[in-house]
């Protein structure tokens, strides 16, 4: 009798089986791939070109002839032709925290990687759009570098003061740094230094100068890669 009711108290202590918990690893996040990046970056840019003032015109990707530059070419993001001056703009995808000075040859991105001085890069650009327009206009440049929102700037402050020719902006704000900047020009001067019909003359030249063959571009291309800096 004892024996029995031992077994079933037994029997009531005894736990059922837990079914084994599987724990799920996080999912990763979906990597864009860089040329993603690269046409979501653009867009950005020309939305924010879109919104300059309509006497503005500008041009994107350009493929000029440049005999100084180490391709034979110099490639330029975006041209910016208004009344006042014609704004050269480079663009970066740089993820992280960016230093640098004006006068330094090399910047660093969060101390991990270094590149070349984009305000030089962009030195040689605007010396290969004004060897082309040395004939049509003489014209003041202004330098542009915009960075998207993924880095943070550690810069020389100077660069982000609208009275400088050369501006470090972030691409969100880069309509407004022009406008800004063509308010602070139009500030000391009666009247527009470039005419109406000078933008046209300005914008049909360096459309027409700009090579859009392909096997062209992909040799621009190969020799940047064999070379550091262009």
């Amino acid at each position: 009798m004892f024996g029995a009711l031992k077994k079933l108290f037994q029997k009531s202590d005894t736990k059922p089986p837990q079914a084994a918990h599987k724990t799920q690893a996080p999912k990763a996040k979906p990597k864009v791939a860089s040329t993603r990046i690269g046409d979501l970056g653009e867009h950005k840019i020309n939305i924010q070109l879109d919104q300059l003032p309509k006497d503005c015109k500008f041009l994107s990707d350009l493929l000029l002839p440049n005999s100084k530059s180490r391709t034979g070419y110099a490639q330029i993001d975006h041209v910016v032709i208004s009344p006042y001056c014609i704004f050269v703009i480079e663009t970066k995808n740089n993820n992280g925290e960016i230093k640098g000075g004006k006068a330094d040859q090399q910047w660093s991105v969060s101390n991990r990687y270094k590149m070349y001085n984009p305000l030089k890069q962009n030195y040689g650009h605007i010396k290969a759009v004004e060897s082309l327009l040395k004939d049509v206009a003489a014209v003041k440049y202004i330098s542009m570098i915009s960075f998207t929102m993924r880095c943070r700037f550690s810069i020389d402050p100077e660069l982000r003061k609208i009275h400088s020719d050369e501006l470090v902006v972030y691409d969100v704000e880069l309509s407004e740094f022009i406008s800004r900047k063509l308010i602070s020009l139009k500030a000391g001067t009666s009247e527009p230094p470039i005419s109406a019909g000078q933008i046209q003359t300005i914008y049909d030249h360096l459309d027409q100068a700009n090579i859009t063959d392909v096997e062209m571009r992909k040799l621009h291309v190969q020799r940047i890669k064999g070379s550091k800096n262009y």
